[in-house]
């Protein structure tokens, strides 16, 4: 007899973009040495716009009101998500960053209860504790000291919570390809108008800040957010929440293989914890599911 047990594919494909997202934030703050912060997220999200745009031209054409508001709300929660984190990160490490981020994974269940009047599974509550308990040893007292950017970086997480609940809102019956482009012609207008204001301008456009710009247009933005938006709807905003926690994770390792940003030991219990959270997750709710069980 053998047990052939498959992760869901949505999970899959989540789990591939979260390792995208997590080399973002060492890409991100090398970039943010020559360029500010809200103009990398203009023209990252504008050239992202520009790809889906030629891609998805047709669907834009005949667009709906329905999918026109779907893509302006997300684009708004998405715009500011990014906009508190590349702030964030002028102030606080790359690292860091990426382990506050994970801290959706708390906001993600409590907004869908409140927005979907949903009940995460059991599995997923396990999850979530167990990320949490790893994220309070990680910004344990004995670490870092919290400061202004990691505020920002905190605001983000809570941003990007609302959007990964409001995405499952939005896509839930179907998935139309149009929301992503609004989304980003949003998110980058989201910069684009404060820009003048509150963001230096003094940016150098060297060779490194525009393959990172180009790297996180088509790599973060255009192919990580086509596949949120067309696979999360398979899964709970729960469960995808902490399965985003992996991006923290991946965000350290990267940090301290790329940027030389050393890990305390609590660190790597915080983060080992986190990880015991996912499979916890994945493991219950793959067992729940009994996925393709075959017997020879």
């Amino acid at each position: 007899m053998r047990n052939k047990i498959a992760l869901p594919r949505a999970d899959v494909y989540l789990l591939g973009i979260t390792i995208i997202w997590g080399s973002t934030f060492s890409v991100t703050k090398h970039a943010l040495v020559d360029i500010s912060p809200l103009m990398l997220q203009a023209l990252r999200f504008a050239l992202a716009a520009l790809i889906v745009g030629i891609y998805t031209w047709k669907d834009v054409a005949a667009t709906s009101w329905t999918s026109l508001r779907a893509g302006i709300v997300l684009g708004i929660f998405l715009g500011l998500g990014f906009a508190f984190q590349t702030l964030g990160l002028q102030s606080t490490s790359a690292s860091k960053a990426g382990f506050l981020t994970g801290t959706l994974v708390i906001f993600t269940p409590i907004l869908q209860l409140l927005i979907e009047r949903r009940l995460p599974t059991i599995g997923n509550i396990i999850g979530v504790m167990l990320v949490a308990i790893g994220l309070f040893i990680f910004t344990s007292p004995a670490g870092e000291s919290f400061n202004g950017g990691d505020f920002l970086v905190l605001l983000c997480a809570i941003v990007f919570a609302f959007y990964i609940v409001l995405l499952d809102v939005f896509t839930k019956k179907k998935f139309n390809r149009e929301i992503v482009f609004y989304q980003f012609v949003v998110t980058s207008f989201i910069a684009l108008v404060p820009l003048q204001f509150v963001d230096d301008q003094n940016s150098v456009y060297s060779t490194s800040v525009l393959l990172s710009i180009v790297y996180l247009a088509l790599f973060a933005s255009v192919i990580a957010i086509f596949v949120q938006s067309k696979y999360q709807r398979e899964t709970t905003p729960t469960k995808a929440a902490v399965i985003f926690t992996m991006e923290p994770v991946l965000a350290a390792v990267i940090a301290f293989m790329f940027l030389h940003e050393k890990q305390s030991v609590t660190s790597v219990l915080g983060a080992s914890i986190m990880l015991a959270g996912l499979f916890v997750s994945e493991l219950l709710s793959v067992r729940g599911n009994a996925i393709d069980v075959k017997e020879y």
